[in-house]
């Protein structure tokens, strides 16, 4: 399909071709906007800005300082009769890093689309604020991480979240984030991110989380142990699987966690890892938890990066 020269017109093309936007998954959306604007080019921000100026946007670099608060860009849709008429530009931010442009450019550009879908497919009920700003983040991720080779590459690297970041050049908790959606219906995963923050004395919180399930096989998923598995703003646990990695400054592996006092089962197994800043301090720390029957999937990251083996934990991580 030959390259379209306005946002407006690709939502239309969107509808045609896929039908309503609504009954689209944002995977299916980024999907046809690679077909249609990236098309065997590489992922990066020189083809991300062609691709947003064949889409009829300008861009716009901006000081941090002119920046608002909190924001790493922004988007403007002058409107001149119809949204589909008027002139779109994204201001992004001049100093970010090239995963952030991308990020910025991709997410302002999806949510230009949900303001057009109403005037291009008459009956479409546009998603509230929160909810569009959750889509963009799935479309903009979905578009830089394909889901065929990021899926591929997951296994390849033993659900390794700090390789595949160094890998796509992406932050972890991108890749975290995508790995829970390429793997949701495959395999019983949870993976979470814990960052060291300094708002008021350095404090080790979960930052990030993501979790799959196996539908094919129900057996072969968690259930009724919910506590055991650390949400947003959880803090460090001392003698928890992570605390070990800050501690020891390496990776740590749990081969087998059991659940049930009976200690039979075959339980978890879980790896974490530590991603040092440019300074060698260590900033965040990965957690990887898979059922145990599943453990040989973790296999070429315990190659890679040769972790301390610890061998039972029980309820815990």
């Amino acid at each position: 399909m030959e390259n379209l020269s306005d946002l407006s017109l690709f939502c239309l093309v969107l509808l045609k071709e896929c039908g309503s936007p609504d009954t689209l998954s944002e995977e299916e959306k980024a999907e046809e906007f690679r077909k249609v604007y990236l098309r065997n080019l590489p992922l990066n921000v020189t083809t991300i800005k062609a691709a947003a100026r064949a889409c009829g946007i300008n861009l716009v670099a901006m000081s941090a300082s002119k920046m608002p608060r909190n924001m790493r860009g922004y988007h403007e849709m002058i409107i001149d009769g119809r949204i589909t008429d008027g002139q779109k530009t994204i201001y992004y931010r001049e100093d970010d890093t090239a995963s952030g442009l991308e990020n910025t450019i991709l997410h302002e550009t999806r949510e230009m689309m949900e303001r057009i879908f109403p005037e291009v497919c008459p009956g479409y009920r546009p998603l509230r604020t929160l909810a569009t700003h959750l889509a963009a983040n799935r479309f903009a991720t979905a578009v830089l991480l394909p889901r065929e080779s990021f899926e591929r590459r997951v296994y390849e690297t033993g659900l390794d979240v700090i390789a595949l970041a160094d890998f796509h050049q992406k932050s972890c908790s991108q890749v975290l984030l995508r790995m829970g959606e390429v793997l949701q219906g495959r395999l019983f995963f949870y993976g979470v991110l814990y960052e060291l923050g300094f708002d008021v004395e350095p404090d080790w919180r979960v930052t990030y989380w993501a979790r799959s399930w196996n539908d094919e096989f129900p057996d072969a998923n968690v259930h009724g142990v919910e506590d055991l598995f650390p949400r947003k703003g959880h803090q460090v646990i001392p003698g928890s699987l992570v605390s070990q990695v800050i501690l020891e400054g390496r990776p740590c592996f749990v081969r087998h966690i059991t659940l049930l006092d009976d200690n039979d089962e075959e339980g978890l197994t879980a790896i974490a890892q530590p991603y040092a800043s440019r300074e060698n301090i260590i900033t965040k720390v990965a957690l990887v938890v898979i059922l145990g029957q599943d453990g040989k999937l973790l296999q070429p990251q315990l190659e890679r990066t040769r972790p301390i083996a610890i061998e039972h934990f029980h309820r815990r991580l």
